[in-house]
């Protein structure tokens, strides 16, 4: 049997790589650096061309692995919403956000240096939010964990009680969808099951 690729995350956030480890896999991680700028893209794919822009960035110093690259934006009423920039903006989009529904995407796009395939795709997840008081929004902001998430919310950690639910991929919410990069891994010929670290179990 050939040995298996060299798997690596073109991202610096801490989920997606979590997501990734308690799944199985040890990969490296190179973090691209790139532009975010899109235009007037629709978040749908906005996302996409992030991810991949992102995979892309890292797989020329990549020989011989699997490149996967990310990128995940909320979308309210047709407008995306990425990483506040301070705390007034948390509570701003939260203001926004309080009681209604949204739809999380994120682009997901893989690159095998090995043979140049690049496939990609798209995952949505439908977010219900709670109805946060002011005191609550004001403790989270000034918690600071919002300003590294898209649309300034996850399912975990302080903002975890501020949404009441979610309706698809739980994984996606925290920037990586396995089931869709199972998808991906099968489009070029590559099995889930052979990035799993050596001698398999939880990771140490």
């Amino acid at each position: 049997m050939s040995a298996a690729p060299r798997f690596v995350l073109a991202s610096g956030s801490p989920a997606r790589l979590r997501v990734l480890r308690d799944a199985g896999f040890d990969p490296e991680v190179a973090v691209s650096g790139v532009d975010e700028d899109v235009g007037e893209l629709s978040t749908a794919d906005a996302v996409v061309v992030l991810a991949e822009r992102k995979a892309a960035a890292v797989a020329p110093r990549c020989e011989g692995a699997l490149v996967l690259g990310c990128d995940t934006l909320l979308d309210v009423d047709g407008v995306s919403l990425g990483k506040p920039a301070s705390g007034a903006e948390v509570e701003s989009m939260w203001r926004r956000l309080s009681g209604r529904q949204a739809q999380l995407w994120t682009g997901h796009c893989l690159i095998d240096t090995r043979s140049g395939i690049r496939v990609r795709d798209v995952e949505c997840t439908l977010i219900r939010f709670g109805r946060p008081g002011d005191d609550e929004l004001r403790a989270y902001a000034a918690s600071g964990e919002a300003l590294a998430l898209a649309g300034a919310f996850s399912i975990e950690g302080y903002g975890g009680p501020f949404v009441d639910g979610i309706d698809g991929v739980p994984f996606n919410v925290l920037g990586l969808s396995l089931p869709l990069l199972r998808r991906l891994l099968s489009e070029v010929g590559v099995a889930f099951t052979d990035l799993w670290r050596s001698g398999g179990g939880p990771p140490g």
